[in-house]
C-alpha cells in the first residue's frame, strides 16, 4: 500500500487539472493570438471541434469586434493575478451574447465564456450598494457577520450560506449563517484545518471566487493536455477550472450538489469565506457572480476598518499607559523597581492571569506567575527560540512538553525581550482554560486508501462530534499583542537603547557641523574672490572715488538681491520676472515702470540666476546713464520666450532715447554683457548698437530654465524633465474609453509630451484641431458605433502626423489613403508609442 498521510490533499496539484466544468469553455492563445489549447466543449459554443481550433489564428475564431473588445480589456489590465470581464459579448458574427473572462497564465492569454443569462431582476451596482449599507449598520461583529450572510444568501439563491472564518490553527468555524428552513443549521460548527488544504488556501488568496454548478457534471477535458514546454495549462485564475475529484467526494459525502466561495480578506491573507452549499446543481449567471465577488470585497474592508478600530483604541490606551511608564523609567536609578507599580495596568492591558518582570537575575512578579525552577526552564527555553521579536503560544506544552505539569498557571505565555541580555523578559501568563468544541464530525480523518486510489479519503460522516480541550489558554488576540509589541518597543527601543541613540545623535550633529562649516567656508571665499574681481574690474572705468563707489556697490547690491531671491525659494529656482522688477525698481525707482516686461512664467536655476542678475544690472544701469532711459522719453522692451530645447531667448529693445553710438573701447560692464552668459553658461549674447536704440540678445541653456506657473501652483518642473522633450511637444488623443485613455495620457506625459488633449469622438476630435494645431495625433480606429477616418483625413490635410491605435492589429481595415499610417495593436506598449513619437519628429 502507498504511504497516505494528511498531507496528501495538500500535494494534490489543484490548479492544473486539465479540464473545465461544463457550463462554459476556454480557449488560450499565444502571443501572436495562435490558439495553443481549447476546452473539449469548445465545439458545442462555437461549432468548431477542440483539435480543428489548435493552431489557428484567434481572428479565424473569434469575430473582429469581440476581438477588439479583449485587446481592449488586456490595455487596462493591471498586476499578475488581474481578470478582465466583458458581459454580453458576441463572440461570432450574430451569434450569441457570452459573458466572457480574460487573465493570463504565464505566457498565454486564457479566454473563458459562458452564455449570458438574462438577469433583468438585478442591476449590479445598485444590489451591492445595497447590501453593502444594510450591513454597514450592524453595530456588533456577531450582527455584521449574519446580516452579510443574508445579504450573499438573497443575492446567490444557495440553500446555504455561511460566514466561515479561520482560527490560528487553520481549523475553520462557521460563525454566522442563512439557510433555508428544514435543512438544519451548521452554526457554530468546527471543521479541521485539512478540510481545506494549503494550496487551496493559497487560490483563495489569489482568486476572490470560486463556483462548482454541479457535483456530477462531465468536465470537458483541454486539448491539448501539454503545452511545447512539457507543462499543464496553469488554471490557477481560472473562472471553469473543474474540481478536485477529493473535494467532489467531500462534498457528495456532505450532500452537497452545488457550491459557491467568496473570499474574505484582511490585510492580503485569508481570514475567512462565503461558504455557500445547494443539495442539488445551482448555476449563478456571471453577473450576480462578480455582483457576489465585489460585496466579498467590500465587507473584506469593512471588516478589516472594524478590527482596525477597535485594535487602535487598545493601542491607543496601551500608548498612554506607555507614556506614563517611561516618564517613571527615565525619572528613576532604581531599574526594573521603577517599573513595578505599573504591574497592574500591563496585566489589565494583556489581559493576563499574571505579569512577571524577570531583569539581571531579580524578578518582579503579580498574580499567578512561575518561579523557581519551571521559571528557569521556561526561560532557557525561551532563549532558545531567539530574542529578534515577542514571543507567544496558547498552547505552550506543545512546544515545551514540561509545561504540562503548568497549565494552571502557564497554558499560555507572551515572552518580551527588555534588553540585549540572555534571560531578561516581561513574561505574560494566562492558565488553561477547559473547554468543549464541536466539530463538524471527527477531525481526525482516517488514513487509509480510498476509491480514488492512493490518497487520503474525505471523512464521510458530519454528524456532530464533542471534543474536551485540555492545555491551552484563551487565545491572545491580534490587539493584545499588538499592545505588547508596543510595550516591547517603547522598552527595548527608548529606555536600553537611549545612551546609544544619544551618543549616535551626538555624532551625527557633530558631522553635520563639520559639513556646514566646509560648505560655508567655501561658499565665502567664492563670494570674497567674486567682490575682488569686481571691485578689480571696475576701477578702470571711474574717474572719481565717488563714481567707483557708486558702480562697485551698484554691482555688489545687485548680487546681493538675486542672492535673497534665490535664499527666499531656499535655494531654489528664482522668477525671471522678479529678477527684472527688482533690478529695475532698486535702480530705476519711478522710471522702472517705463520697463516694459512680457513673457511666460520662467524661473531661472540658482547656478545662473546670479550671472543673470549681473548682466540685467549692468543693462539697467547703461540704459539709465546712456540710454532710452537717461531722460523722460525713452521705453525699453524687455521680451522672452522658451525655444522648442527648452532654452530661454530674452531680448533687450531700447526705443526713443538720444541716438546711440558704438562705443570706441570696451569697458567691463559691456564684458559682463557680451561674456558672461556664454563663458559661464555656454549660452549666447548679441549686442547691437543701433542708432535708434540698443538692441540685446541672449540665450540661457535649457538646463538652467525651469518653464513654471505661480510658485503657489506648486513646485515648478524640474528643467531635467523639460529637457526631455525631443519629440511632437502638443499630442491630440482620440479615444472613447476613459481608463484607456488615462493610461495613455501618463505614458505620452512621461514620454516627454508637455501638452495632451483628450476627445472620445470625432467630433469632439474636430473641435479640438479647430481651436488648436497639435503635433502628433493618436486615434483609436474604433470609437464605438463610429471610427476615427474623419479626424484622419482632416490631419492629413493639416499635415499632421498621426498614427491609429486598434484593437484588431494588422487585420484593421483602411481606406487606400491611410494605408501607410502607422497602426499600432492594442494593448500599447512604451517602446511602440515612442517610436510613434520619435518618426513624428
Amino acid at each position: 500500500m502507498a504511504d497516505v498521510d494528511l498531507t496528501n490533499c495538500d500535494r494534490e496539484p489543484i490548479h492544473i487539472l486539465g479540464a473545465v466544468q461544463p457550463f462554459g469553455f476556454l480557449l488560450a492563445v499565444s502571443r501572436d493570438w495562435i490558439v495553443a489549447h481549447a476546452s473539449d466543449n469548445a465545439v458545442a459554443f462555437l461549432g468548431l471541434p477542440a483539435d480543428d481550433l489548435i493552431g489557428q489564428s484567434l481572428t479565424q475564431v473569434l469575430d473582429g469586434h469581440a476581438i477588439h473588445e479583449i485587446r481592449g480589456r488586456l490595455q487596462i489590465m493591471r498586476g499578475a493575478d488581474a481578470v478582465e470581464r466583458v458581459f454580453g459579448l458576441a463572440l461570432r458574427p450574430g451569434g450569441e451574447p457570452f459573458d466572457v473572462a480574460v487573465h493570463y497564465s504565464g505566457d498565454l492569454l486564457v479566454i473563458e465564456a459562458e452564455p449570458s443569462r438574462a438577469d433583468s431582476s438585478l442591476e449590479a451596482a445598485s444590489a451591492v450598494r445595497s447590501m453593502a449599507n444594510r450591513v454597514a449598520e450592524r453595530k456588533s461583529l456577531e450582527d455584521l457577520f449574519h446580516e452579510a450572510a443574508r445579504q450573499v444568501r438573497a443575492l446567490t439563491e444557495f440553500d446555504r450560506v455561511m460566514v466561515y472564518r479561520f482560527d490560528q490553527d487553520g481549523a475553520g468555524e462557521v460563525v454566522a449563517e442563512s439557510v433555508r428552513p428544514g435543512i438544519g443549521s451548521f452554526l457554530g460548527l468546527r471543521y479541521p484545518a485539512t478540510d481545506i488544504p494549503q494550496q487551496a488556501r493559497a487560490l483563495y488568496e489569489r482568486n476572490w471566487l470560486r463556483i462548482i454548478a454541479d457535483v456530477d457534471a462531465v468536465t470537458p477535458q483541454i486539448r491539448p493536455a501539454l503545452g511545447p514546454t512539457g507543462e499543464p495549462l496553469d488554471l490557477s485564475m481560472s473562472m471553469l477550472r473543474a474540481v478536485s475529484p477529493i473535494h467532489i467526494e467531500y462534498l457528495r459525502n456532505m450532500g452537497v450538489g452545488a457550491s459557491l466561495s467568496v473570499s474574505i480578506l484582511r490585510q492580503g491573507r485569508l481570514w475567512g469565506l462565503f461558504a455557500c452549499h445547494h443539495y442539488g446543481p445551482h448555476h449563478v449567471s456571471y453577473e450576480r457572480r462578480t455582483a457576489a465577488e465585489l460585496f466579498g470585497q467590500i465587507f473584506s474592508y469593512m471588516l478589516e476598518s472594524r478590527e482596525q478600530a477597535a485594535e487602535a483604541q487598545h493601542v491607543q490606551r496601551a500608548r498612554n499607559l506607555h507614556d506614563r511608564l517611561i516618564s517613571a523609567v527615565a525619572a528613576s536609578a532604581s531599574g526594573p523597581e521603577s517599573i513595578t507599580p505599573f504591574l497592574g495596568e500591563l496585566c489589565g492591558l494583556a489581559g493576563c492571569d499574571g505579569l512577571a518582570l524577570h531583569m539581571a537575575g531579580q524578578t518582579a512578579s503579580l498574580g499567578k506567575v512561575l518561579a523557581g525552577e519551571p521559571l528557569e526552564q521556561l526561560i532557557g527555553f525561551l532563549d532558545a527560540q531567539g530574542r529578534d521579536a515577542v514571543f507567544h503560544t496558547h498552547h505552550l506544552s506543545a512546544l515545551l512538553p514540561q509545561a504540562a505539569d503548568w497549565r494552571d498557571v502557564a497554558a499560555g505565555v507572551v515572552a518580551v525581550p527588555v534588553s540585549r541580555q540572555p534571560g531578561d523578559y516581561m513574561l505574560f501568563f494566562r492558565g488553561e482554560v477547559v473547554r468543549e468544541v464541536t466539530w463538524a464530525g471527527d477531525p481526525n480523518k482516517p488514513v487509509s486508501v480510498g476509491p480514488l486510489g492512493a490518497r487520503l479519503t474525505p471523512r464521510q460522516s458530519f454528524e456532530e462530534w464533542k471534543e474536551t480541550v485540555r492545555g491551552q489558554s484563551r487565545p491572545w488576540t491580534g490587539s493584545e499583542l499588538a499592545a505588547v509589541e508596543s510595550l516591547r518597543l517603547t522598552l527595548l527601543e527608548v529606555v536600553l537603547r537611549l545612551t546609544d541613540l544619544a551618543n549616535a545623535e551626538r555624532g551625527k550633529a557633530q558631522h553635520r557641523q563639520e559639513i556646514l562649516i566646509a560648505e560655508l567656508n567655501h561658499r565665502v571665499r567664492n563670494i570674497l574672490g567674486l567682490i575682488r574681481g569686481l571691485i578689480s574690474q571696475s576701477r578702470d572705468g571711474a574717474s572719481t572715488v565717488q563714481q567707483f563707489f557708486e558702480v562697485v556697490s551698484g554691482r555688489v547690491q545687485a548680487l546681493a538681491r538675486a542672492h535673497d531671491q534665490i535664499t527666499q525659494h531656499h535655494w531654489g529656482p528664482g522668477a525671471l520676472t522678479e529678477l527684472i522688477r527688482g533690478e529695475a525698481e532698486a535702480y530705476l525707482a519711478a522710471k522702472a515702470e517705463r520697463l516694459v516686461l512680457s513673457g511666460p512664467d520662467v524661473l531661472i536655476e540658482p547656478q545662473a540666476f546670479s550671472t543673470l542678475s549681473l548682466v540685467i544690472h549692468e543693462l539697467v544701469t547703461n540704459s539709465a546713464k546712456y540710454g532710452a532711459l537717461c531722460d523722460s522719453r525713452g521705453k525699453v522692451h524687455v521680451s522672452w520666450e522658451v525655444d522648442g530645447a527648452g532654452a530661454l531667448e530674452l531680448k533687450w529693445r531700447e526705443e526713443g532715447g538720444p541716438a546711440v553710438r558704438p562705443p570706441t573701447r570696451r569697458g567691463f560692464g559691456s564684458t559682463i554683457i557680451e561674456r558672461s552668459i556664454p563663458h559661464e553658461l555656454g549660452g549666447e549674447a548679441m549686442v547691437d548698437f543701433r542708432p535708434e536704440g540698443l538692441s540685446v540678445a541672449l540665450r540661457i541653456p535649457g538646463r538652467f530654465v525651469v518653464q513654471s506657473v505661480s510658485r503657489a501652483a506648486g513646485p515648478a518642473p524640474s528643467t531635467r524633465e523639460s529637457a526631455q522633450v525631443s519629440g511632437p511637444a502638443h499630442v491630440l488623443l482620440v479615444e472613447d474609453n476613459m481608463i484607456i485613455a488615462l493610461d495613455l495620457e501618463g505614458v505620452l506625459l512621461k514620454l516627454g509630451v508637455r501638452q495632451v488633449d483628450v476627445a472620445s469622438t470625432v467630433s469632439a476630435a474636430l473641435t479640438a484641431l479647430d481651436e488648436a494645431r497639435p503635433d502628433f495625433a493618436m486615434l483609436d480606429l474604433n470609437l464605438g458605433t463610429e471610427t476615427s477616418i474623419p479626424v484622419a483625413e482632416r490631419l492629413l490635410e493639416m499635415g499632421v502626423p498621426f498614427a491609429f491605435g486598434t484593437g484588431f492589429g494588422d487585420q484593421a481595415d483602411l481606406p487606400e489613403a491611410l494605408s501607410r499610417v502607422t497602426v499600432i495593436s492594442k494593448p500599447y506598449s512604451e517602446k511602440a508609442l515612442r517610436e510613434a513619437l520619435a518618426a513624428a519628429r
